[in-house]
């Protein structure tokens, strides 16, 4: 962001620029940051859809359960157990998911 507002304040300061040349030197500098942040969005959202997935597939299993006649304490006990496995699962994913966005961060940097 830093950089970002710097490379700005260079626009700004160009006195034979025309007010268009200033804009888009401005859309150039804040392109770089804009990038980050989508990659960083779009990664997370990917993140947050896995577990929803997963956690959706835990209830579909307990629903099925208790309409199967499960006694409700074990089915709980099940989905529980199931809810911690889906969040154990993607604890792992982090470190991957936060090296892809560091690589993919760099890559704007060049």
């Amino acid at each position: 962001q830093g950089a970002m507002f710097r490379c700005s304040a260079r626009c700004c300061e160009d006195d034979a620029a025309s007010m268009q040349q200033v804009q888009r030197c401005i859309e150039r500098c804040h392109a770089p940051l804009a990038q980050a942040q989508a990659i960083v969005t779009a990664e997370l959202e990917h993140f947050q859809d896995r577990l929803s997935r997963c956690t959706l597939h835990c209830n579909d299993k307990a629903k099925h359960a208790l309409e199967a006649g499960g006694a409700e304490a074990r089915v709980r006990g099940q989905l529980d157990a199931c809810l911690a496995a889906c969040g154990d699962d993607h604890l792992r994913l982090v470190p991957a998911m936060a090296k892809k966005m560091k690589d993919n961060l760099a890559t704007l940097q060049q």
